[in-house]
């Protein structure tokens, strides 16, 4: 593996793990009520595309730790629509 792609996943990984805490949050006390549902919907779609330019491009870092993403903002939302 080359450092450029090395660095890829390190950063990758430090801004989806950011998200852990709020979903372990909202599957502990299943209350989202302070989440911005338009925010997670604008970034689920946000990541969905970072996806689609990662698969374009080949980048392993982009792909996988933008999927990982969109799972956790998938469920934030799923969160906030069914625990309203």
């Amino acid at each position: 593996m080359d450092s450029t792609t090395l660095l890829g996943l390190i950063g990758g990984t430090l801004t989806t793990s950011s998200f852990v805490p709020q979903v372990l949050k909202a599957v502990r006390t299943k209350s989202t009520k302070d989440v911005s549902t338009g925010m997670f919907a604008l970034l689920s779609a946000g990541i969905f595309i970072w996806i689609v330019y990662g698969i374009r491009i080949n980048s392993l870092p982009v792909i996988l730790t933008n999927v990982i993403s969109l799972v956790f903002s998938v469920v934030i939302l799923v969160y906030k629509v069914v625990h309203r």
